[in-house]
């Protein structure tokens, strides 16, 4: 796999502190068992979840954006794999890839690009060089059955998730087509003009190329929504969307009725997960809010979606630990890590109940 770099157990170990009468997830957690037999290495793993990380700024830099989305993913790590391992989550069940690296094409692009707009160009046309690495991967995935877990990284990355998804269901018969939904806690939707590839236009070009289906932004601000990107969605059955204002401003619903609209939206195929971190109140991140949802919401949110629907990935993106202006936060990583966990709780939880219901009714 290109631009990857795998985990071995020492990797894991050496971010997680051991402690005398505990067990903590990264002593748990799997890793892949021989990075160049990979598909038979997928094949023999019994993890149902699969976690990479993809810490690039590329895409928001290609957007016009602040930098910072590469910092996100070791805080995730020093907070993940030192949750405690126990009847909540045990963390066999999870096997931790490794990362994907992207830095050398971000520091050529720093040192050669003359002027603003040729930095911009130079990145989207290096947005394209991501898509064509994270692809394979979240097919390959899907393909083997595991739930891919991702941390990024932009938002840029839900295009290669959602085309990589879509094909690897395809390929082994859970989807009839290559086209699945997606739901999307976001202040943005994300579905800006196809001007070349960057962190604002993934779900456009992933609906463009007919890889996603139907599409719902949850808590998407009115101040944030462009004009022709509402007359495409009012203009599109497919899509559609519960704003910020209507569920906190103006109570049309409340959050979780927000959440199950756009389950019942999305229920009829498999459905990516999508949390932009900058839909979160005063999180560190590439476009940091004032006024968002709470951590809480945010951890409603994808409990609720693992629990409901027919999950295809989690994809966590945009979240910084440091920017370049100097700012950092401390919490970052570790708010992530709870989102993580969340969702692996609700969706074993899930399993569990449907194996319950399916054995109550083959005993009756």
């Amino acid at each position: 796999m290109d631009h990857f770099h795998f985990y071995t157990k020492q990797d894991v170990l050496s971010f997680t502190k051991i402690r005398r009468f505990e067990t903590k997830l990264g002593e748990r957690i799997q890793v892949i068992s021989d990075p160049a037999n990979l598909e038979q290495s997928l094949k023999e793993s019994k993890a149902t979840f699969a976690i990479i990380g993809i810490p690039e700024d590329i895409g928001v830099k290609a957007n016009q954006g602040i930098g910072g989305t590469d910092t996100a993913w070791t805080p995730f790590l020093n907070a993940f794999l030192n949750i405690q391992s126990n009847d909540f989550i045990e963390g066999s069940d999870i096997l931790l890839l490794g990362h994907f690296d992207f830095r050398e094409i971000a520091r050529v692009i720093e040192q050669n690009a003359y002027d603003q707009q040729e930095k911009v160009d130079a990145y989207r046309h290096a947005v394209r060089t991501v898509d064509d690495a994270v692809e394979p991967m979240i097919k390959l995935l899907t393909q083997y059955n595991k739930i891919p877990i991702i941390i990024g990284g932009g938002h840029n990355n839900s295009y290669p998730i959602i085309m990589g998804a879509a094909k690897g269901l395809y390929k082994i018969g859970k989807v009839p087509l290559a086209s699945i939904n997606c739901i999307n806690l976001d202040a943005h939707a994300d579905f800006r003009p196809l001007e070349g590839r960057h962190s604002g236009n993934g779900f456009s070009y992933a609906e463009e190329d007919g890889f996603l289906q139907k599409y719902f932004v949850v808590g998407l601000h009115e101040n944030y929504l462009n004009q022709n990107i509402w007359m495409d969605i009012v203009n599109n059955p497919f899509i559609d969307f519960i704003s910020y204002e209507d569920i906190f401003i103006h109570e049309k619903s409340n959050f979780l009725q927000a959440v199950a609209q756009a389950t019942s939206f999305t229920d009829d195929t498999f459905t990516g997960i999508e949390v932009d971190m900058d839909s979160i109140e005063n999180v560190l991140s590439s476009a940091t809010t004032p006024c968002g949802v709470s951590a809480k919401h945010a951890r409603q949110f994808v409990t609720y979606a693992a629990s409901e629907a027919n999950c295809a990935y989690l994809h966590i993106c945009e979240g910084a630990a440091r920017l370049p202006d100097g700012r950092t936060s401390d919490t970052t990583g570790k708010l992530i890590s709870y989102l993580v966990s969340d969702f692996v709780k609700a969706m074993e939880a899930s399993v569990d109940s449907r194996s319950q219901s399916q054995t109550m009714k083959a005993e009756a």
